[in-house]
């Protein structure tokens, strides 16, 4: 298949494959006679794995390591299980970064009286305080 296909199977922009490849994350694709690039299976499934780890929000890097798993088995698969490890706790130190922002944003939206004049927006006054370096409802102790 060409690239156009594998990116339509795989809901993945051309430009990434040729990243991806660029990466070494995808192996160099066989090449036509017309010198088109042509996937295969192989191609397609590692696609969609690298997809997926992408969708978990895992960076390249890790990904990298997860590939080289693939490509070269060994028996011990410690570092895949360190390595899920270390982004989980990535994964709620954000969480819990967004639930502080989460909050945040409800405080400041709570200064807000859909009933207002122009230029009396609270959100806007709390806003420009927080510019000027000022406590406001969402950084009470800025």
């Amino acid at each position: 298949m060409k690239i156009g296909e594998i990116a339509r199977l795989t809901n993945t922009p051309v430009e990434t494959i040729r990243y991806y490849e660029r990466e070494g994350l995808l192996l160099a694709p066989d090449r036509a006679d017309n010198g088109y690039r042509t996937y295969g299976q192989r191609e397609l499934e590692r696609l969609a794995l690298i997809r997926h780890c992408r969708a978990l929000d895992m960076p390249l890097a890790e990904i990298r390591v997860l590939v080289d798993f693939i490509d070269k088995p060994r028996r011990n698969f410690h570092e895949v299980d360190l390595l899920v490890e270390e982004h989980l706790k990535r994964v709620k130190a954000r969480l819990k970064s967004m639930r502080a922002l989460e909050k945040q944003l409800i405080h400041l939206r709570a200064r807000c009286d859909s009933r207002h004049l122009n230029g009396e927006c609270g959100i806007l006054q709390e806003l420009v305080a927080a510019a000027h370096g000022e406590a406001c409802a969402c950084h009470p102790s800025a």
